[in-house]
């Protein structure tokens, strides 16, 4: 996105250079004023209560136009009267519509309540947000159904970009791969049980709050990796023999850069999978929550998959289709095109 505007000025409620392997050092960077805490990545999400309020201060004043990027509170910046704000929204914040019931059951009994009341305020605050938004640009179909359902309003499609130019289609190995997040909503667990049944190793890669907890109980048939910089990523992408998705995700990039390394995918049958896999062409899709159904799809052979095939239907997700796209839609919002 800032490869879009490069001569943006960019506002984050947090910055990490480190984090963001430089990316984005030579642009003029302006963070809340919560960027004095100095809270790592692994810190962020308990200044989760305050991110509304420090979104509404970054100073916006003085543009016309405003694009964001919104997982749960950047849709929820203020601008100036007149000026246009257009949300790429990767999702309406889990925890507060679609996944609310299990972040509650995350939480000790007695804090429950205060999760609850949390959780409204923070819908009422998406509606707020929302009503101000000059437009909405959705990373995936789901993502765009939950917009309608949750926020009343209608959104495009533009998915997300991913790097499949860095990736060598391959022809694998044995072991299977899961790469992202290692929290519950991701159902880490689901996979390594299914691995488990279907005598298969599988290597995880990522961190999270559910990382030790599941490094103890798989330690014989799994290998934890934790993060991992690019170059280890794309090996343990080309040594795999397919990457496992098991939770429905809104588009999963995971997914996309598998295919660029010429390794298939098994997906939970829904969200972005449904958009990025092509069954039986690409990966296979399997009932979301099904153990047994995700074990017997991982005993089946991946030889039949042509590397090449997998590599072209990655192609479709890069990033210079991605910025092409982006500017399009926002230039049809704004009605600058």
């Amino acid at each position: 996105m800032a490869e879009v505007w490069p001569d943006a000025q960019i506002h984050a409620l947090l910055y990490d250079e480190r984090g963001t392997c430089g990316r984005f050092a030579q642009r003029r960077i302006v963070t809340s004023p919560l960027q004095r805490l100095g809270l790592g990545q692994q810190h962020f999400r308990r200044l989760m209560p305050v991110y509304p309020t420090a979104i509404r201060r970054l100073p916006l004043e003085d543009y016309s136009l405003v694009v964001s990027s919104s997982s749960a509170f950047a849709h929820g910046a203020r601008t100036a009267p007149g000026a246009a704000h257009v949300c790429y929204c990767h999702s309406p914040f889990r925890y507060a519509w679609h996944e609310r019931e299990r972040a509650i059951a995350e939480v000790p009994p007695l804090l429950r309540p205060v999760l609850r009341a949390a959780l409204r305020r923070h819908r009422a605050f998406d509606r707020a947000a929302v009503s101000r938004l000059t437009g909405l640009i959705a990373n995936s179909a789901i993502t765009r159904e939950r917009i309608r359902r949750y926020w009343g309003r209608d959104a495009r499609i533009v998915h997300p970009p991913v790097d499949v130019h860095r990736f060598a289609p391959s022809h694998g190995g044995e072991d299977l791969l899961f790469v992202g997040e290692v929290t519950r909503h991701k159902r880490v667990e689901l996979a390594l049980e299914a691995a488990e049944q279907a005598g298969r190793r599988i290597r995880v890669v990522g961190a999270g709050p559910d990382l030790p907890r599941l490094r103890r109980r798989f330690s014989r048939s799994a290998e934890f990796f934790g993060r991992v910089d690019d170059r280890e990523l794309e090996r343990l992408y080309a040594t795999s023999v397919a990457l496992v998705v098991p939770n429905v995700e809104e588009f999963g990039i995971a997914a996309v850069e598998a295919q660029a390394a010429g390794r298939p995918v098994i997906a939970a049958d829904g969200g972005g999978a449904r958009e990025t896999v092509r069954p039986g062409e690409t990966g296979w899709l399997v009932p979301p929550d099904d153990v047994n159904a995700l074990a017997a799809t991982m005993r089946r052979s991946q030889a039949d998959f042509d590397p090449a095939v997998l590599r072209r239907n990655a192609e479709r997700f890069s990033p210079a289709a991605f910025r092409r796209r982006l500017l399009e839609a926002v230039e049809e919002l704004t009605g600058t095109a």
